[in-house]
Formats: C-alpha cells, sequence, structure tokens
C-alpha cells in the first residue's frame, strides 16, 4: 500500500473495465432486435408484435440518451461558470465599496450595521443563485431521464393489458362464452410463448431502465429506475403464474 492509499483509502475507484461487470447496450438491443423477429414470425400482424417494434425503437432513443447522460453539458456549464463569476465579482465590487465608504464614529456605525444587513440579503440571495446555477445541468438531465423513464413504464402497461385476457382456465376446463367475451384462437403452446414473450419484453425494459441508473448518479433517478423495476417485476409475475399452470396441466 503506498502512502497515499494509506492517507485516502476511498480515494482511488474501482476501475470496471471487465466484459460482465458494466451493462452494455448492444448485446440488449441484438436480444430485443431478435425478439421481435421472434413475436412476428411466431404471430405475425398482432399487436404484441407491432408493441415489440416500437419498444425496439424507444429502447435504441433511450440507449443514445442514456449514453449522452455521462458527457457534460458545455454549454450550460460555461453559461452557469460565466454567471457564478459574475456574481462573485458583483458582490466582491460591493464589498470593497462599502469598505471605501467606511467611516468611524455614529454615524458611519450606523451606516456599517444598514450595510450589514443589506450584505446579509446578498449573500443569502448569491446563495441560492450558486445552487441554482451548480444543479441547472444536473436538473436538466434529470428531467429528460424521468420522461424516458415515462415512457419505459407505459410499454410495461400495454404489455400487461395484452396479457391481460389470456386466461389460462380456458385451456383447462371448457367455460362457456357470452358475446362479450374475448375471442381466443390460441393453443396452448401457442399462450405459453405468447405470456413468455410478454415477460422477456418486460424483463428487457427494466434492462433499457437500468442503463439510466448505470450513467447518472441522481437519487431521484435511481428511485425512478428501481420503481419501473418492480413494476416490471410484479407484472412478469402474474404472467409467470399463468404459465405455471399451463405447464403443470395436462393439455
Amino acid at each position: 500500500m503506498t502512502f497515499r492509499e494509506w492517507l485516502f483509502p476511498f480515494s482511488h475507484e474501482l476501475k470496471v473495465t471487465e466484459r460482465y461487470t458494466v451493462l452494455r447496450a448492444e448485446p440488449i438491443l441484438n436480444t430485443i432486435d431478435r425478439l421481435c423477429l421472434r413475436v412476428e414470425e411466431r404471430f405475425p400482424d398482432s399487436g404484441l408484435s407491432k408493441v415489440c417494434q416500437e419498444f425496439h425503437h424507444l429502447a435504441v432513443r433511450s440507449e443514445v440518451m442514456a449514453g449522452n447522460l455521462a458527457a457534460p453539458i458545455w454549454p450550460v456549464r460555461i453559461i452557469a461558470i460565466l454567471a457564478v463569476l459574475l456574481l462573485l465579482g458583483l458582490f466582491s465590487f460591493a464589498s470593497y465599496q462599502v469598505i471605501q465608504n467606511f467611516q468611524f464614529g455614529t454615524e458611519g456605525m450606523a451606516e456599517l450595521l444598514q450595510a450589514s444587513e443589506s450584505v446579509v440579503n446578498e449573500l443569502i440571495f448569491l446563495g441560492l443563485a450558486l445552487y441554482f446555477l451548480a444543479g441547472l445541468e444536473s436538473r436538466l438531465k434529470r428531467g429528460s431521464t424521468l420522461k424516458a423513464l415515462h415512457n419505459l413504464r407505459s410499454v410495461a402497461h400495454i404489455i400487461d393489458m395484452h396479457q391481460l385476457t389470456k386466461d389460462p382456465s380456458h385451456q383447462l376446463v371448457k367455460i362457456l362464452d357470452t358475446e362479450s367475451s374475448p375471442v381466443r384462437v390460441m393453443s396452448r403452446e401457442e399462450l405459453i410463448r405468447y405470456l413468455d414473450y410478454c415477460a422477456e419484453i418486460l424483463s428487457l425494459n427494466a434492462k433499457i431502465g437500468a442503463l439510466f441508473a448505470q450513467n447518472v448518479d441522481d437519487p431521484i433517478v435511481l428511485n425512478a429506475v428501481n420503481d419501473l423495476e418492480s413494476l416490471t417485476q410484479g407484472l412478469s409475475a402474474k404472467i409467470w403464474q399463468k404459465i405455471m399452470i399451463l405447464d403443470l396441466s395436462d393439455g
């Protein structure tokens, strides 16, 4: 252990360069593309196939956005730095004028107290302005990320709507349909594949959301990603219950 490592034991970060320790977008997108082909080949022109294609386009856009989160927004940073320097310059100039015009005496002390109150107010305003400018870039990134995660959540709910009427009980017992009953033309094997495709889309949906958490260190974004993962896991659990019922049945 070097002296620097002993003095600052947590200053050096782990360098993650291994292939299987970083969530890479390319294999995820390739898996989504292959899944879309599988759905189209088995269920051509189906609603699930169209949803999968749209999800693939959304995943591509999300991957580009997630990759850009790690890069700084230089126009925003430059404007923020210039604004901070301007505010500090104005405060320094005001403080210099107060010191130059200060005179000892009764009137001078009264003016000093009045000037001190103004300085405190200016310090509060300066602190708020600096806080706003320092977090401007992160707030812009957060807003774009939350919109992308909202789209992923919408896809998850759409997938849930597609599997909602895929009731395995109709494959086990004869149930008399009513006029408003959905049309059920899938065999037991087709229904299993359909539900499995829905579960795969939900799982890949969560993986696309995890790309945002990997490139940004924002607690609000991390909570949104965790909420998306919890949502997809809950929906997948309902789907796998149906698959297990079909697997355990005699066909």
